[in-house]
């Protein structure tokens, strides 16, 4: 796809892809709402297919892909998320996937790559080392370039999140909440919302110790990742298709501490009873930081994934005890 996705982008790629991916479910909680003061609706794509919500945006541009394009395989550069989703699309259509991971990755996402028979190239974790891995990689193979959120394909597959949240729920949400990193979610949401529930308002959460997409709302330009933060999915700086999308769509840009998305994190876990990443908890976290903005409202909030390593976590939730 050339051209930013609109309604009917949306609606085909949802029909694309819901036999390869799970309608996931949208779980409430009395005791989340009494501690956030608003009724709050979590959009769990911790249960997608690979734990994340990156299954969507993968299969719909894999599926975009002509036979030819498709058999000569596919490639990305990814920290977890989007390298285990890529390697799953790839597998069904029945080609490699190529996937350039940077060394300080997750364990478990990069068992999940190889679980999916995808091909693993580390590199440094750098921006430039990755997308000069990648560029080695592809002319190496002639894979096509499947970008983890620049790619309009896996930003309209990124959207189908929300249309099925907003199907879920009896009446409009006052606000939906998801994370920012490179964008890919956030822009497919703002479409989404547009369309599907025009009078609720998109803000993103967004880790304070990496908030370019926060600097770049207020200079009106794209700026560099600093790139520290324990929300490890969201590292990444906008890109040049994703940036117009939220610089014309977001209603706020909201950012939070380490302390706060890992307190976030450990209350979706003890009260919700489920597992989500700390990239994940970011949304809530700027929930229970702005209370007072939220307050009595309908919020939903999409959990993007679960992929966590269960001792990392734990350490975190010892770090702020």
């Amino acid at each position: 796809m050339d051209k930013v996705p609109g309604k009917d982008d949306l609606l085909f790629a949802h029909e694309r892809i819901k036999s390869y991916i799970h309608e996931t479910s949208v779980m409430t909680s009395s005791s989340i709402d009494a501690i956030a003061g608003c009724k709050v609706f979590f959009k769990c794509e911790n249960f997608q297919k690979i734990g994340a919500f990156k299954a969507r945006g993968a299969m719909n541009a894999v599926l975009s892909l002509s036979p030819e394009d498709q058999a000569r395989g596919v490639a990305t550069h990814s920290s977890g998320n989007h390298a285990q989703a890529l390697a799953r699309a790839a597998k069904i259509v029945g080609t490699r996937a190529y996937i350039v991971m940077p060394k300080t990755a997750p364990e478990i996402k990069k068992k999940g790559v190889r679980a999916f028979g995808g091909e693993i190239t580390e590199c440094e974790p750098t921006l430039a080392d990755r997308e000069k891995t990648l560029a080695e990689v592809v002319a190496r193979t002639g894979a096509t370039e499947i970008h983890p959120f620049n790619n309009y394909d896996v930003i309209a597959g990124q959207g189908t999140a929300a249309i099925e949240l907003f199907d879920a729920v009896e009446e409009p949400l006052d606000f939906l909440l998801v994370p920012v990193g490179g964008g890919g979610l956030l822009s497919g949401t703002i479409i989404a919302t547009q369309f599907f529930s025009p009078k609720t308002k998109v803000i993103a959460g967004e880790p304070a110790g990496a908030d370019d997409a926060f600097r770049s709302m207020q200079s009106g330009k794209p700026e560099p990742s600093q790139a520290n933060s324990v929300a490890d999915g969201l590292l990444t700086s906008l890109g040049d298709k994703t940036f117009p999308i939220i610089k014309d769509g977001v209603s706020e840009i909201i950012t939070v501490t380490d302390e706060e998305i890992i307190r976030a994190m450990r209350l979706i876990w003890e009260r919700v009873k489920i597992i989500v990443e700390p990239s994940c908890a970011v949304p809530f976290a700027a929930v229970l930081k702005e209370k007072e903005k939220f307050a009595g409202k309908r919020v939903g909030v999409i959990l993007s994934g679960g992929n966590v390593d269960l001792e990392r976590a734990f350490k975190l939730f010892a770090s702020v005890d």
